[in-house]
């Protein structure tokens, strides 16, 4: 049975995340949650990562994606659908609307790893690149010229609600390795993983902190929190972390994070790199840049364990084979405590 999204102005709930964790499982899997006696025991604490790069589509917005478009009306599903992304939402939401048989449009900047593009028109999407600036605009002319449904990457009520079962997972998982989560960081760019994950939370672990790592030089959620509503960036800035470097603060997922979230950090280009570097040779995970913040926030002392337990996010790892390859040659030091 179909049904359509609540109005604009209501927020998901847990009960809301609840119910995607048992309608997602048609598409996602339960991925891992690991951790490294070696960096335990050279950081002192308890390091969990959950391995989202493990996702189907290569990322945690598969969940988003997938709760979204169960939801579309049979109406709306022959209208087709309309994504704006930098890569994973697109890579997600193509995948599902090939599965379903519907009709995807995905706009993504002209900067997008060619990786992603690639496997975008492979599910059988149109793709359409235009410059990073344009993104949202371009989007919204396709949705009305072509009387299509947008299928946003985070200000969504059924993508946050998906994105949560994230945190489902982990504390059942910690639970069974006996452990309690002190700390979650997540990965963060329009809000969609962090707002799901303390929905997530705020029954099952109600005690656990949940900060957001963004890209240096979008920061978009700590300007929005020092503003106190959401700030969009202008354009012009690079980073190799794509995944997190959109422009747009998402405003659904801020309603839910300004009163709740306990802080950010923000992390370099080369801090990314080491981490991905680590969570190849710790646990033999390819993850992309974006992907590697939350890690790169501990081994950077940001967020120290300190006889903790931190859960982080490798949100994904969709990235061209000669980033990952460069950033992999490159010197590792040696993690130590701080």
């Amino acid at each position: 049975m179909n049904a359509h999204p609540p109005v604009a102005s209501c927020l998901p709930t847990f009960r809301d995340v609840e119910a995607a964790a048992r309608h997602v499982s048609r598409y996602c899997i339960e991925t891992p949650l690991l951790e490294s006696p070696y960096l335990n025991q050279q950081y002192g604490g308890r390091l969990l990562v959950k391995a989202e790069n493990l996702q189907v589509t290569g990322s945690f917005k598969l969940r988003g994606a997938a709760n979204r478009m169960r939801v579309l009306t049979d109406e709306e599903r022959r209208r087709g659908i309309v994504a704006r992304s930098s890569g994973n939402h697109g890579l997600a939401v193509a995948y599902c609307a090939g599965l379903m048989g519907i009709s995807a449009v995905v706009v993504v900047p002209d900067t997008a790893p060619a990786a992603k593009i690639e496997r975008i028109a492979a599910y059988g999407a149109r793709v359409v690149a235009v410059p990073m600036k344009d993104l949202a605009n371009v989007a919204a002319d396709v949705t009305q010229r072509e009387n299509r449904v947008l299928v946003p990457p985070a200000d969504d009520f059924w993508v946050v609600a998906g994105a949560g079962t994230v945190a489902l997972e982990m504390v059942t998982q910690a639970a069974a390795m006996r452990a309690r989560i002190d700390v979650l960081l997540t990965c963060c760019s329009g809000g969609g993983l962090t707002a799901g994950c303390l929905l997530g939370l705020s029954e099952t672990s109600p005690a656990t902190q949940v900060y957001g790592v963004e890209a240096a030089g979008f920061e978009k959620m700590a300007h929005s929190l020092a503003a106190g509503q959401c700030v969009d960036l202008p354009a012009g800035g690079q980073s190799i972390c794509d995944a997190i470097s959109g422009l747009y603060m998402a405003k659904l997922p801020f309603d839910i994070i300004k009163p709740r979230l306990a802080g950010t950090f923000a992390v370099t280009d080369e801090q990314a790199k080491a981490a991905m570097r680590v969570a190849f040779s710790e646990f033999g995970l390819a993850i992309e840049p974006g992907a590697a913040v939350a890690l790169a926030a501990v081994l950077t002392h940001k967020m120290p364990l300190d006889g903790r337990t931190i859960a982080v996010t490798l949100s994904g790892r969709n990235t061209d084979l000669n980033l990952a390859g460069a950033a992999l040659q490159e010197p590792r030091t040696t993690a130590r405590r701080a």
